[in-house]
């Protein structure tokens, strides 16, 4: 198994498992709450297939990397990000960053710039520019939505996580059609085996303010959302972006989940693919 020390607690040295595959220009996969790298499967194969070099990870905490106790904030997720790119002696790279993971390709930049290691970014279903509702950000979410959230994990998180990935991918409209009650399980089996404090400190971070770090960024950026995320909704975000982000690229996916990399994973890739070659 890969794995890459970016930090120790205790006796446990904190190691995150990786996948590096393929040859070509880099493309670094960060994938979203409460999943693990292996949820990009339909994005990494149509990436090799069109010669590009695929990294994926597993956050910390989450898949088959470390789970501490502490660590689940974003400037220790970018941090941790960082430490992969120089480790793998990456360059030129795009970062492409679902949902939760948009917060880390934005931290990321907002914080390291791109030093010739990153000069494309994509965001996808991302919970940037700034997800909480406050009184300078009133398009935001409510704060009781993540309380409602983390009250749920805390009573029965198995529980909580089932009922919470029906609505990741739509399944009562796209069920059967554009996903399978296998790969739901596939889904819940990933999340499950997460650590719970991970799961619920992610939660809190959500709420991060990522619209200084947006504004920084000035390489060439495509922001791909569903129409339909029930989860990420696409007027507090997708929408937003545009006016942070110079000359972001806006692909809006008609009828598209929060899950929209599996259920409408070939006008994701698409999109992606069409992005990557300009």
């Amino acid at each position: 198994m890969s794995l890459i020390n970016v930090g120790i607690e205790n006796s446990i040295h904190i190691n995150l498992h990786y996948e590096d595959l393929g040859e070509g220009k880099p493309v670094v996969l960060i994938h979203g709450w409460p999943l693990s790298g292996a949820s990009w499967e339909k994005q990494i194969a149509a990436l090799i297939a069109t010669g590009h070099r695929v990294i994926t990870y597993d956050r910390r905490g989450f898949g088959r990397s470390t789970q501490p106790s502490t660590g689940y904030e974003y400037e220790t997720l970018a941090e941790d990000l960082h430490k992969i790119l120089v480790r793998l002696d990456v360059y030129d790279a795009t970062l492409v960053g679902f949902s939760m993971g948009g917060g880390e390709v934005a931290r990321y930049l907002g914080k390291y710039g791109s030093e010739q290691r990153v000069t494309k970014a994509v965001l996808i279903g991302a919970i940037t520019p700034f997800l909480l509702k406050t009184a300078d950000n009133p398009e935001g979410v409510d704060g009781s939505v993540f309380e409602g959230i983390k009250q749920g994990l805390a009573a029965d998180r198995p529980a909580f996580l089932a009922e919470f990935l029906k609505n990741f991918y739509n399944f009562d409209v796209l069920g059967g059609d554009r996903i399978s009650e296998q790969v739901l399980q596939y889904s819940w089996n990933i999340a499950v085996a997460a650590s719970p404090k991970a799961t619920l400190d992610c939660v809190t971070s959500w709420g991060t303010d990522f619209r200084q770090d947006l504004a920084s960024i000035e390489i060439p950026t495509l922001v791909i959302h569903g129409y339909a995320d029930r989860i990420v909704p696409i007027d507090a975000t997708a929408k937003r972006i545009q006016a942070i982000v110079k000359n972001a690229q806006l692909v809006e996916i008609e009828g598209g989940p929060h899950g929209l990399i599996w259920t409408h994973a070939e006008q994701v890739n698409s999109a992606l693919l069409k992005f990557l070659a300009e």
